[in-house]
């Protein structure tokens, strides 16, 4: 990989904002105190404009407050309930609290949160999808973005755009898992395609959370399996603006080559195809908003040693 201008607007337009530190989940798991040292660091770092919000769930926030040296911006995952029949109950409990953290002046700028998995085989997600955009308007959140999962269900593919138009009506947005601790729980190149591809059409925005450790695809030791790369997912998502075929998008995802990814004056390019730095800003904007990662040197270092930013 190369680029001729490891600071111009096509990389700003890329990364800015991109990473959202999740250094209290798997694999890092880092202790509430050692996650707000490694968060407040990068802030000072010379990375810092790569840097978004620091993620933690509703039921850690007082830890947070605890241990918090300085004002962080936060997006909030909100209590759900493994018995869907519970689910709304805990959202609803979660919500008031958050909001009264927020109400007292804690900076809280999106929420996260997973739907429950539908009781029956007549069910979607439309109701509970529902059900937390009310309850968000009624604790005064509704104003926040919020990023929906929905669960690891036998039917989710199925019942994806379903969901993606409901969140439209809502005006929710969506969150993409792309991985996890185990093989098992990083979904077929195929599946992320069409995910992005039913965003795009609905217009409904996402972030992305796990297993996109690196920026390219490829073999990772350390879990002992093949993880996708933050910097495959975002071209993507751009070929997929820019009006790209499908075979396109998919070998996109696919390509674990980083000298087939680049960087210029005019924009980020994939074997020779150019995503202009108006599409990368209308990905950015419109589209894929940024990535939870439980590390943020090793996305940094990764993307210093391919070119494609400036080192510290």
């Amino acid at each position: 990989m190369a680029t001729s201008a490891t600071s111009s607007a096509a990389v700003r337009t890329a990364f800015a904002g991109l990473i959202d530190y999740a250094g209290l989940f798997p694999p890092a798991q880092l202790e509430m105190e050692a996650a707000l040292a490694e968060y407040a660091g990068a802030r000072r770092g010379p990375h810092a404009w790569m840097l978004a919000r620091f993620i933690v769930p509703e039921a850690r926030i007082d830890e947070l407050l605890q241990c918090a040296p300085e004002r962080v911006s936060l997006s909030v995952i909100v209590g759900t309930a493994h018995d869907s029949r519970a689910w709304f109950g805990a959202v609803q409990a979660s919500l008031q609290r958050i909001a009264a953290q927020r109400a007292s002046g804690l900076t809280i700028e999106a929420l996260e949160m997973v739907l429950p998995r539908p009781l029956s085989q007549r069910e979607t997600y439309d109701a509970a999808i529902g059900q937390y955009s009310a309850a968000a308007a009624q604790t005064g959140l509704s104003d926040l973005p919020s990023y929906i999962e929905l669960p690891q269900d036998e039917r989710r593919s199925a019942l994806l755009p379903f969901a993606l138009a409901s969140m439209k009506r809502h005006r929710l947005r969506a969150k993409l898992r792309c991985g996890g601790v185990t093989a098992a729980s990083t979904p077929p190149v195929y599946d992320i395609a069409t995910f992005l591809r039913a965003a795009a059409e609905e217009e409904v925005a996402f972030k992305a959370t796990a297993g996109l450790h690196h920026p390219v695809r490829g073999y990772n030791e350390e879990s002992g399996f093949i993880m996708h790369g933050f910097l495959n997912v975002l071209t993507a998502a751009a070929l997929v603006r820019q009006g790209a075929e499908e075979d396109s998008v998919i070998a996109s995802l696919e390509d674990e080559d980083a000298d087939h990814f680049a960087v210029d004056q005019e924009g980020l390019r994939w074997r020779g195809t150019l995503i202009g730095t108006d599409t990368l800003r209308d990905t950015r904007t419109n589209s894929f908003h940024s990535y939870g990662s439980c590390s943020f040197s090793e996305p940094v270092d990764d993307l210093t040693a391919l070119g494609l930013i400036a080192g510290g």
